[in-house]
């Protein structure tokens, strides 16, 4: 007994080595031993270390002979050891799942001593409560009802319905803002939700036309990615110095000005030109079919193609129309070269300024009287040189440059032997003879005396409704006289009488 408390009191610290190897003794000695030590150092370590509690956090080297502390600390260190080995569990079991298990309520550290943040601990979104997750809303069981008696509620319940189509919303497209619905109890009926959905879904599609439209089409002062590189290989190859910008937009074309080049092929291409770039949408000119289906020079043609490439045999028509008017010493743009649905013509005007139109231009009244005579002469000449009627001729599409009045626009002029050639041509004479009788031209004649100067022909009527019916007459007698001889002409005598419609065999 004498021993063994002898080597107790020589051994301070409870982690050192003893000084000498401790002799045997009993348990029933070394139970009292310790129990006697116990009671002895209750009293002096509380009067030592008051808050024994905070002292927690001290380093293992510091000597203690509190068995309370050292507890503790061995508990602590258990705590910690079993902590890590607990993540280490639950990464392996997680691995790279998206959805993860957490061991969070599993852990053993003290709530003081788990001050220190770590990236393998858990963030409070992770768990399972969210207090800014919105709640879902009930829905019935698979049964199709709950509850019993007067208090059952189907899944056709007015609120359970509303609130159910309130959560689909969540699934409309992302450009939809459906706002919290659910956060407000919204409750939205049947009949609500299916005109929301339609609309949803019609917006989309109207957005997808657009977009295609929008990358596949030319309109207003904007082109399409296949015109712009049309235009790009144009200035590449020299055709072109470059191209300026917008000066003109109509319902058929877009018009840009661009500096001539050093030419293309040997052609000599003006210092000034005009690109003319035929819109492909077709919802602002439906009508043009009518201009060109009925043109021989293009009927066979027309029917066998789309759309779009009748836009190209739009562009193809001006081109042949202006070559044939400036062979007959019309005053107009001379054409330079066409790139499918791109004709590029001689700019008609002055230093990136064009020449006004006809509406426009400030004239006297001796210029507006010498235009009169002008405008007449050259209608005159384009109904019998070149046997072709503008079927769009206004102050609109003539302009006034160098003291003379120049054609423009004329994709949609046809022959007179069209069947509607003639009903074209009255057009034209009643927009020139309203307008010059308008401005003061007191020698402006009247559309009738117009339409049978420009034609030839000798119509006697003062009722438009009359004269409409026999230019109509005439144009089914031309019509039948195609189907016979397959040939449209028209005959003169010799004796200078006005040229008429010849419906015999020969």
């Amino acid at each position: 007994m004498d021993q063994c408390e002898v080597s107790t009191k020589e051994s301070k610290n409870p982690w050192g080595a003893p000084a000498m190897p401790p002799s045997p003794c009993s348990l029933a000695d070394v139970m009292s031993e310790q129990l006697a030590r116990q009671l002895h150092d209750d009293g002096n370590s509380f009067s030592d270390c008051p808050n024994a509690e905070l002292d927690l956090t001290c380093t293992p080297e510091k000597e203690t002979s509190s068995d309370l502390l050292l507890a503790q600390m061995l508990q602590m260190q258990f705590d910690r050891e079993f902590d890590t080995q607990l993540r280490i569990e639950e990464k392996k079991f997680n691995g790279d799942s998206k959805v993860s298990i957490s061991f969070e309520n599993y852990r053993m550290v003290h709530p003081y001593e788990d001050s220190d943040s770590s990236e393998d601990e858990v963030d409070w979104q992770d768990t399972r409560y969210d207090p800014y997750r919105a709640d879902k809303p009930t829905t019935t069981p698979k049964k199709g009802f709950v509850g019993k008696g007067k208090n059952i509620t189907t899944k056709h319940d007015e609120e359970v319905c509303g609130r159910k189509n309130t959560a689909r919303m969540d699934n409309f497209a992302p450009e939809v803002q459906v706002g919290d619905g659910i956060g407000m109890d919204l409750k939205l009926s049947n009949q609500v939700y299916n005109a929301l959905k339609r609309h949803c879904h019609s917006e989309q599609r109207r957005s997808a036309r657009l977009h295609d439209k929008k990358e596949h089409s030319t309109s207003e002062q904007a082109v399409d990615p296949r015109t712009r590189l049309l235009m790009y290989k144009m200035v590449n190859s020299g055709i072109l110095e470059n191209i300026n910008g917008c000066i003109s937009t109509g319902k058929e074309s877009v018009v840009f000005h661009a500096s001539g080049g050093s030419g293309f092929e040997e052609k000599i291409v003006p210092q000034e030109c005009v690109l003319k770039v035929f819109k492909t949408t077709l919802n602002e000119f439906k009508n043009r079919d009518k201009y060109i289906k009925d043109d021989y020079r293009f009927k066979d043609r027309f029917g066998k193609l789309n759309p779009r490439k009748i836009i190209r045999l739009w562009a193809e028509k001006e081109m042949h129309n202006l070559t044939r008017i400036k062979k007959a010493g019309i005053a107009c743009p001379e054409v330079v070269i066409l790139k499918k649905h791109i004709l590029v013509m001689s700019f008609i005007g002055r230093d990136h300024v064009p020449a006004p139109k006809l509406k426009d231009a400030t004239l006297n009244s001796v210029d507006m009287k010498k235009a009169y005579y002008e405008v007449l002469n050259m209608m005159q000449r384009l109904y019998q040189d070149c046997n072709l009627v503008h079927a769009d001729l206004s102050e609109y599409n003539m302009l006034w440059h160098d003291g003379q009045v120049w054609f423009i626009d004329v994709s949609q002029s046809i022959e007179p032997t069209h069947p509607h050639g003639l009903e074209f041509l009255f057009r034209d004479c009643r927009n020139v003879s309203t307008f010059f009788q308008k401005a003061g031209v007191s020698e402006a004649l009247d559309v009738f005396e117009l339409f049978n100067t420009v034609s030839g022909l000798q119509i006697n009527s003062d009722n438009e409704a009359d004269f409409l019916a026999q230019i109509e007459a005439l144009e089914k007698r031309n019509e039948d006289h195609v189907q016979k001889r397959g040939k449209k002409t028209f005959m003169a005598d010799n004796e200078g009488s006005p040229p008429h419609l010849n419906t015999g065999d020969d």
